[in-house]
């Protein structure tokens, strides 16, 4: 007989084990399973950990050849930019610790302090966070985590009322959460990992750009409306209010009485030096300008010019940082690997194909079923049933930059699919909406667009109107 005797006067509860720790375990033949002695050394070594006291007879169980066992720690964030709170569970659900920390370097290493104090690996550490964009996380994986699940804001949300059926929740009760969660659901969560550099640097590119689109219709819409005040005629003259020959014209002659006095020589000449390339439309643009107006009067031109003049300037600046942005874009897309799969997508064009990857990315363990991808891209609807009710709504939780990204996508690929045409002609047959339509025809081109990805193949139009007549014939002993 074999006994194994860990003597801790101290033991720490939080370890889910008793206050009193006496523990003997008796070694007897095919009594006593490998199990057992396992699960009492995961026990004793992060009892001893937290409380600094050696457990006793377990030295020479160790020394006769037995591997030390790893345990694994669950740690749950719930994240801020000022603090963040964590509680850490055992493979039990038992609480370790909890503790506040600051959002600082030295606020940070409490975390790597308390990890050295279970003495835990930082691969046996399963750590769990409503985000992935944030510090924390960049510290985590210098730190040789590799073990960080991201964990929907809107699952930590549904599942409270588990805890507190009155609705109350407090910060560490979301980290207590997020623990749990991580330790009994954890095949529900898809394991992150960090995005490569091309990847990272096209996929802040690409945010950027988006935003300084909506920007860009922001300003313009703000120009226009102070143009339709005292200036009208400088909204007629180019095809667009959002060009540069457009703005840089408002700046020369930011007033009726200034474009007045323009010949039609001057006009031409100040054309060809801002780069206009179609001068046949010229005349048209010189008479859009000499057409009669409703003259403003002297006291409005001159509240609203320095206004206009302005708004033209940013507008300008803006319009030129896009365009330098989606030069550096594509500079990058060139670069990736899966630059061959997206630049052959119909219709995605310059933006649309290194947009499309920077939000995709290169991780193929991210997505591994289309469903995945399709969820985060919002182009398919959420099913809800219950008895002999059925109700499809719209998603609304998802990455909206890429549903953004994917209805441009349907858009432009009517033009040069003809299935793609015909597809959407049919969802607006059945009483759909365009919006809908766009997101239906999203929804298909992102199928494929994920087997083309998964496989780092490209698309192939005539093979997938093949696979469209197959699908279309008769089934055998129909």
């Amino acid at each position: 007989m074999t006994a194994i005797t860990c003597s801790l006067p101290h033991c720490d509860p939080r370890l889910g084990i008793k206050t009193t720790c006496t523990l003997r375990c008796e070694r007897l033949a095919g009594t006593v399973s490998q199990a057992c002695q396992t699960e009492l050394f995961k026990t004793c070594r992060a009892a001893s950990a937290i409380t600094g006291v050696q457990p006793s007879g377990t030295g020479t169980w160790a020394s006769r050849g037995q591997e030390e066992v790893t345990m694994q720690v669950y740690i749950g964030i719930d994240w801020s930019s000022v603090k963040h709170d964590v509680s850490v569970l055992n493979e039990n659900g038992a609480v370790v610790t909890r503790l506040t920390i600051p959002h600082t370097p030295e606020g940070l290493e409490q975390i790597e302090n308390l990890r050295k104090q279970v003495d835990v690996q930082p691969g046996e550490c399963l750590i769990g966070i409503e985000t992935a964009h944030t510090l924390l996380v960049d510290f985590f994986w210098d730190h040789g985590y590799q073990q960080i699940y991201v964990l929907p804001p809107t699952k930590i949300k549904a599942e409270r009322p588990k805890l507190h059926t009155s609705g109350a929740y407090t910060d560490q009760g979301d980290a207590f959460l997020i623990a749990s969660l991580l330790r009994t659901q954890r095949e529900s969560f898809i394991l992150w990992q960090p995005e490569g550099l091309l990847i990272r640097q096209m996929r802040s590119i690409v945010s950027l750009v988006l935003h300084l689109t909506t920007e860009i219709t922001r300003t313009s819409n703000r120009l226009t409306s102070v143009l339709k005040r005292y200036y009208p005629a400088a909204l007629q003259v180019f095809s667009s209010l959002d060009t540069l020959i457009a703005q840089s014209f408002i700046q020369t002659y930011p007033t009726p009485q200034a474009a007045a006095q323009l010949t039609w020589e001057q006009f031409s000449a100040f054309a060809r030096a801002h780069g206009h390339r179609q001068p046949r439309k010229l005349p048209g643009c010189y008479a859009r300008l000499r057409q009669p107006q409703i003259p403003a009067s002297t006291a409005v031109v001159a509240a609203y010019a320095r206004e206009a003049e302005i708004l033209s300037r940013l507008l300008e600046q803006q319009l030129r940082t896009k365009g330098q942005l989606l030069k550096e874009l594509q500079v990058l897309f060139r670069q990736h690997p899966d630059h061959g799969v997206f630049a052959s997508l119909p219709g995605a064009g310059e933006w649309l194909a290194p947009a499309l990857l920077a939000k995709i990315g290169d991780d193929r363990q991210r997505f591994p079923q289309s469903e995945y991808l399709l969820g985060t891209a919002g182009t398919c609807p959420v099913t809800k049933v219950s008895g002999k009710r059925r109700q499809v709504v719209f998603r609304n939780a998802c990455d909206h930059e890429l549903r953004q990204i994917v209805t441009q996508w349907s858009r432009a690929s009517m033009s040069q699919c003809g299935w793609a045409a015909e597809y959407f002609a049919q969802v607006l047959s059945r009483g759909h909406s365009e919006n809908e339509g766009y997101r239906y025809l999203g929804n298909r081109w992102m199928k494929i667009l994920w087997k083309l990805w998964q496989t780092h193949q490209v698309y192939d139009e005539a093979y997938h109107l093949q696979q469209i007549a197959l699908r279309k014939q008769p089934k055998p002993g129909k």
